[in-house]
Formats: structure tokens, sequence, C-alpha cells
């Protein structure tokens, strides 16, 4: 049975869309708590797959969260020996800085629905499933990131160009939330209550009624984006 280690870093952002293709397909699903569990326990080698999970802080903030040095680490040996890798917003941004490639504070905060530019190589990969006019996706962060090194830029955003990268074959970083699905998301309109009202243009209603609008055809896309990236990984 295949092994995938999710590192998550809070529990309301789970792998949505993504765990039932991972049980489907025969992976034994072990979760780390980031600030709970010792992510330095984790060996390179132990996960067939390694998923790197979103959260409300900053890669650069690891003198207040010593466990995001833990996770730089086993990302940066993870990517040295090619191995299969995958991360959503924090996560890919922890990956970017893995690579080398500068994390930072973007120009104001990208929350809500909307649609993705793909670029060529975006639209001969996986992401190809969610170019169509019926899929937005949902975006939740503020900080962004330099592309690495070799990168693959996929997609872009009208707000943030580096929305989505590959690198080498069996790594990618997704800066966007595909795995959500709309039941989920109201766990997060509670856990991220704050950073709504703070947050000018958003609220609640409005990000459920958009979530009413999208989410739907966004978890039957994702989950044929899930399938085809998993295909293509070499174990």
């Amino acid at each position: 049975m295949q092994q995938a280690i999710v590192i998550q870093h809070v529990p309301f952002e789970d792998l949505g869309t993504l765990h039932p293709v991972l049980k489907q397909r025969g992976y034994q699903i072990s979760y780390q708590q980031a600030g709970v569990d010792d992510l330095s326990l984790i060996e390179t080698t132990q996960a067939d797959l390694l998923i790197v999970l979103g959260g409300p802080i900053g890669v650069y903030e690891e003198e207040e969260y010593p466990f995001i040095k833990d996770e730089l680490k086993l990302l940066e040996q993870r990517l040295a020996k090619k191995l299969p890798t995958l991360g959503i917003c924090l996560g890919s941004q922890l990956i970017a800085r893995a690579l080398g490639a500068k994390v930072y504070p973007g120009h104001g905060k990208e929350i809500g629905w909307s649609n993705l530019q793909l670029s060529q190589m975006g639209k001969n990969s996986c992401l190809r499933h969610l170019e169509t006019k019926e899929t937005s996706v949902l975006h939740w962060h503020g900080d962004t990131f330099e592309l690495p090194d070799q990168a693959i830029l996929l997609a872009s955003s009208q707000q943030y160009q580096n929305q989505a990268f590959s690198w080498g074959k069996n790594c990618l970083g997704l800066q966007f939330h595909p795995e959500i699905t709309a039941k989920g998301l109201e766990r997060w309109f509670i856990g991220h209550a704050c950073e709504i009202a703070s947050t000018h243009g958003i609220s609640v209603s409005q990000l459920r009624t958009d979530t009413m609008l999208y989410a739907h055809a966004l978890e039957s896309s994702a989950i044929d984006l899930w399938n085809e990236w998993l295909d293509t990984v070499e174990v």
C-alpha cells in the first residue's frame, strides 16, 4: 500500500476532494499536524507522496513558527531526490522557498473566486481541467513568490502572476485551492472570520454565495486534475 503523508497547518484546511481520490488509488493517508507533531521525524523517503497544505502564516516566519525549518528541510531533501511532492497555497510557497525562490507579502490579499489564466504549458498539464469558463477556483492568500529556477509556470490570475508551477515530473505547486468543497468551506468561514472581517471588499455572505455558484464545478474538475497528475508522477 502506498503511503501519503499530509502536513496540515490548521484543522479545517484538509485534503478535500483529493482525499477520496487517494483512497480510491489505495493510498494510506497519514496527517501530521504542524506545531504539534514533530515534523523532523518524517524521513525523506518515508512517504510515496508528500502533500503540504495551506495555512495563515508566512514561510518567512520561521522564528515564530520553528516547525517551518523542519518543513523546509524535508522539502529540500525530497526535491533533491525528485520524490512526488504537492504543495497547496502555503505548501506551494514552502516548495518555492525550498527551491531557493523568494517568498514575500504580496501587494494585497487575494480572497475569493475567479478564473485562472493558463500558460501554454498549463494548457498541456493536468490544470487543463480548470480551463473552462464555468470553472472558477478559490484564492485565499496574501503572500506570493518568485518562480523557482527550472520551474515551469502553469497558471496566473489577474492579481498574481505565479499561481501554479511544476518542477520536474514529480513536483506541483498550487497557490490557489482546487481541493476545497462547498461543505468544507463553511469551516473556513469560521476559522478565517477575523481575516475576512479585516479584508476590504469581501464578506462571508458574498463568499458563500459565490461558493454556491462555483464550487460544484470545481469539485468535479479537481477530481480529474488530481487523477491526471497522479497518473504522471513517477513513484
